[in-house]
């Protein structure tokens, strides 16, 4: 009897094992086994039960444009509990075939469930059915990526601007955005102008009442002539489409559909500057004037002076150089110092451009500095122009004075100093010192020479096994203080976002100011002005480990999309911590 019911408790919980295994449900659907290159497909990884460690698949020739979104279900219907569990991915194929979605996995009751692979054959791009309630159908109809360009004929070296603007039909609204594919604009100088937050403005698509919001401003300078391509820009935009559910209380349901947009390829025919260019033309285009200044009209002989000579005006003031200043030959003349205040604004480069001269008189007398000629391209009158700095004239009140004429003094000046260099190698053939040998026999043993040379290779070992201990310990210390002094920096600059931890809008705009100025901190640059790739460039070139900048740009960015979507506590918490790491982190590399 005793073996009897030990057999049916085995075999009923064998039963129970066997039933609960084979109840786990973990597969992979599909929202298409067909689609275009040009449509996004949904991928929804479900189980029944419960797990943890979900590991999605790395979707080789997909692009994920969204998710991953999770869902949870868990209802009880007459005594028996139902769950569901979804994490749901939108991805955009990158090439046409036959492509597969790998294998996801979960670990639900110690047990490791894995997904079968699931096959998607894509084609060519196709039409999109006109369908007002297929969401799809929807988004595409009312988002558009425009770009802008303020002269499609530009001559070599003429700015213009391109501006990006997303549209937007008011029945569709957009909850993130984010940045694909970035344009290079090669055979362009390109500067980005930071735009401090997306705001929403109305305009006109095509005729129709549209929501816009600009993306990204560029200024270009092309430094080619002929046919130049601007390569496209892609977005990724996530959009909520209502449809025709409500709610309990009567609200309408939306539905998040991802989208990808991509702003056409421009062609910008630049237009070769005129052939009869003057001489003195240096590739300046636009309208500029050239000023001559001093710190003082009347000095002494031997005394200083400084000559600032700048050019002023709107155009391409980082891409030429000033012409050189020319002083009479008694003047001695030192390179010059040069030094911008350049500002860029969606019409192009503004403000002006100098070089200050030290120069020093050599005599008595007042010598003229002529006038500069500066000559440059002005679009508007489609001419070569020509400008002139006024004339300077220098008083030497003191010194040596001069009693030839203009031409004599140059010559004078000139033979005065080979004379002098001259008569002081004359007599370079007559030693003042003597150079005698003792005639008596050297004894070298025993000698201070012999003592040296016993000595001094004991004193060097010592010297240097004192060096390398008092390096080893010296390098701990530094390495230490640099930690310390990293943590220290991180906090000082993050100091404004914290107490604003609360405040998302306050707590992101302290965090990239913080970000910012930590690297015009440490680099002495303007990091504002520049865009996210520019400086991922420049931090690799610093030898910056990959991890460090990668975790820095996703600052930035967060930064960017917090201006217009919302954040959660634990997001702002998670890239509070992440700029203290990061920051230290570099501090301690640079």
């Amino acid at each position: 009897m005793r073996i009897k019911i030990a057999f049916i408790i085995l075999f009923t919980y064998c039963v129970n094992v066997f039933s609960q295994d084979e109840g786990i449900s973990f597969i992979a659907e599909i929202s298409k086994k067909t689609l275009g290159i040009n449509e996004n497909l949904r991928v929804d990884f479900k189980m029944n039960q419960d797990g943890d460690n979900f590991i999605a698949p790395n979707f080789e020739g997909f692009r994920v444009v969204g998710g991953p979104n999770q869902s949870v279900s868990n209802m009880w219907v007459n005594g028996k509990r139902t769950f569901s569990k979804i994490y749901s991915y939108y991805l955009s194929p990158l090439k046409t075939g036959s492509l597969s979605i790998g294998q996801a996995t979960i670990e639900i009751e110690n047990k490791i469930y894995k997904t079968i692979p699931v096959k998607v054959k894509v084609s060519e791009s196709v039409s999109i059915k006109k369908d007002p309630n297929d969401a799809s159908y929807v988004v595409n109809e009312n988002l558009h990526l425009v770009a802008e360009v303020s002269n499609n004929k530009p001559y070599l070296n003429q700015g213009f601007s391109v501006i990006y603007k997303l549209y937007f039909s008011p029945q569709i609204n957009i909850t993130n955005v984010g940045e694909i594919d970035s344009p290079e604009y090669n055979n362009f100088w390109s500067h980005n102008i930071k735009i401090p937050r997306l705001q929403i403005e109305r305009g006109s698509y095509k005729g129709e009442s549209y929501n816009y919001v600009i993306w990204k401003k560029i200024v270009l300078y092309p430094q080619k002539s002929g046919i130049l391509n601007i390569l496209p820009l892609t977005l990724d935009v996530s959009v909520d489409v209502p449809t025709n559910k409500r709610d309990f209380f009567g609200n309408r349901i939306y539905t998040q559909v991802p989208k990808t947009v991509t702003a056409g390829k421009r062609e910008i025919n630049v237009l070769n500057l005129p052939e009869n260019a003057p001489e003195n033309f240096n590739g300046a285009v636009g309208e500029f004037k050239i000023e001559l200044s001093t710190t003082k009209k009347e000095l002494n002989a031997s005394e200083s002076v400084q000559a600032t000579l700048k050019v002023s005006g709107s155009g391409n003031l980082k891409l030429f150089s000033i012409p050189s200043l020319v002083t009479p030959s008694s003047i001695e003349k030192y390179d010059p110092e040069y030094k911008e205040n350049v500002k860029t604004n969606i019409k192009g480069m503004y403000g002006n451009i100098l070089d200050t001269y030290t120069l020093v008189p050599q005599f008595k007398g007042k010598y003229p500095i002529s006038p500069v000629k500066f000559v440059f391209f002005d679009p508007k009158t489609r001419a070569y122009k020509s400008v002139f700095s006024n004339e300077i004239i220098i008083n030497v009140l003191e010194g040596p004075s001069l009693s030839f004429s203009d031409n004599s003094k140059q010559v004078l000046s000139n033979n005065t100093t080979n004379n002098i260099s001259l008569a002081k190698s004359q007599f370079k053939f007559i030693k003042t010192k003597p150079n005698l040998i003792s005639l008596e026999p050297y004894n070298f043993i025993y000698s201070t020479l012999f003592y040296l040379l016993i000595i001094l290779p004991v004193i060097m070992i010592l010297v240097v096994i004192s060096f390398f201990k008092s390096k080893k310990s010296s390098d701990l210390d530094i390495k230490g203080y640099k930690s310390r002094r990293a943590n220290k920096l991180a906090k000082k600059y993050l100091s404004e976002a914290k107490i604003s931890l609360q405040k998302k809008d306050v707590f992101y705009v302290a965090l990239e100011k913080a970000l910012h100025n930590f690297l015009k901190s440490k680099l002495s640059i303007e990091t504002s002005d520049y865009s996210k790739e520019k400086i991922k460039s420049l931090l690799l070139n610093k030898n910056i480990q990959n991890e460090s900048v990668d975790l820095f740009i996703i600052l930035i960015k967060n930064c960017e999309y917090a201006r217009y979507t919302p954040a959660s506590n634990v997001g702002i918490n998670n890239d509070y911590e992440n700029a203290v790491k990061v920051i230290a982190e570099i501090d301690k590399q640079i």
